[in-house]
């Protein structure tokens, strides 16, 4: 691969997913995209590049920001964000909400499925104080394959071992053969979608609840403030922003504030602007769930 064929694909990830690679990101770049360009017939990267660069080319764009995307994840990441769901926001939000009887919750990197189906199991957990609510999960990813598994919500005996207490894997999965996969009620608790962040996702309403973990650590500066920026006019005045563990918003924008002694816990700075934002008009089918049952 030559320092032109990089500096283009550089700016390829950059423009197409937000991914900021530093100079010296060759390897990963050669490690992911070789063997795509080789399924697809190519010679190598140079041939890649050339592809990307000629008409009709986007299902290749799709793959190669595909193959580039990290999609490590595992059920009840990190812990404490899904400690802070339980003991800190949802109570705040049932009591929040408790005229409507309503949550909406946006997973905004739901990869293969761990993270939104984590938050609910811990929904289902909370058992009779969410009896006869209205519970909608969206979960969106750039990637569709990734998205075609968190739909089937189908996992290998590795996957579920990850982060998952055996209680839980016994009381909501069903194991066939070598594979375990979630129930038919968790899975109808949640929406999939593709998404890409760099993109306008107003469509989606205004959310009670916004998980958008380890997935802008991988952006520019620029495209981090303008994500918090857009995330700000899609979150609830009294809402919650949970990010991850390596990701601030301090020194970044001032749309949200840090939660003292709660980690990776955002508020809007703002609630009177939030709260003056107009009401969801439910533009995209809603699923509801009875939470508790």
């Amino acid at each position: 691969m030559t320092a032109t064929e990089y500096e283009y694909l550089r700016k390829f990830l950059r423009d197409h997913s937000g991914l900021d690679l530093s100079a010296d990101k060759q390897y990963l770049i050669e490690s992911r995209l070789l063997p795509l360009a080789r399924k697809g017939g190519l010679s190598g990267i140079g041939e890649l590049v050339q592809k990307l660069q000629g008409a009709g080319a986007s299902a290749l764009v799709t793959s190669v920001v595909e193959a580039m995307t990290t999609n490590e994840t595992f059920f009840f990441r990190d812990k404490v964000p899904f400690d802070h769901f339980r003991d800190t926001i949802m109570p705040e939000v049932i009591k929040a909400r408790a005229g409507r009887r309503s949550v909406r919750i946006w997973c905004a990197a739901g990869s293969t499925g761990q993270e939104p189906y984590s938050l609910a199991m811990s929904l289902k957990e909370m058992g009779a104080a969410l009896t006869g609510w209205r519970v909608e999960i969206i979960a969106t990813d750039l990637s569709q394959e990734v998205l075609e598994k968190a739909k089937a919500g189908i996992y290998s005996q590795f996957e579920v071992q990850r982060g998952l207490p055996i209680q839980m894997l016994m009381k909501y999965f069903r194991q066939t053969g070598e594979t375990w996969q979630i129930n038919p009620e968790l899975r109808a608790m949640i929406q999939h979608r593709q998404l890409n962040l760099l993109h306008d996702f107003a469509q989606l309403g205004t959310f009670d609840v916004i998980f958008c973990r380890n997935v802008l650590i991988y952006f520019d500066q620029d495209t981090k403030i303008n994500i918090f920026n857009r995330l700000a006019r899609q979150i609830e005045g009294d809402g919650f922003l949970v990010l991850g563990a390596a990701e601030t918003v301090v020194g970044l924008t001032d749309t949200f504030k840090p939660i003292p002694e709660r980690r990776g816990l955002y508020k809007p700075n703002d609630p009177r602007a939030a709260a003056a934002k107009p009401a969801f008009a439910g533009a995209a089918p809603r699923v509801a769930v009875m939470a508790g049952r």
